[in-house]
């Protein structure tokens, strides 16, 4: 079960760190429960959500990131991520650690996405 998390978020962040927001799209479901912030509303279509990532490519670079799953079971993973981008605007290094929660289908599909990010 591990694993299915495991190669998730592997997929969702190497496609991130390639820019590559197709590839990420691909990662969801198109009907995701999709926080972007915590404290908001859910996206309310895919359209939304295609519409957070269709940018990522124009505004970042330079992404590492590395993450561990700290707790799951059939049903939900949470995983500790952190990443250093540069944000192209201004050329800023940022330092990221965040929590994303999680739901995977059947077919390993994520269902629902939650995450708290902490920026430096």
């Amino acid at each position: 079960m591990k694993t299915k998390y495991e190669n998730w978020t592997k997929e969702f962040m190497d496609s991130w760190k390639e820019l590559d927001y197709e590839r990420t799209l691909e990662t969801l479901d198109k009907n995701v429960k999709y926080y972007e912030n915590p404290i908001d509303e859910p996206c309310k279509n895919f359209k939304e959500v295609t519409n957070l990532w269709n940018i990522v490519a124009d505004n970042q670079k330079d992404i590492d990131y590395k993450f561990e799953i700290i707790a799951y079971d059939e049903n939900t993973c949470i995983i500790n991520w952190q990443m250093t981008r540069t944000m192209i605007k201004g050329n800023v290094k940022q330092e990221i650690d965040g929590i994303f929660q999680i739901s995977l289908n059947n077919e390993g599909k994520c269902t629902y996405f939650k995450q708290w990010r902490f920026t430096k």
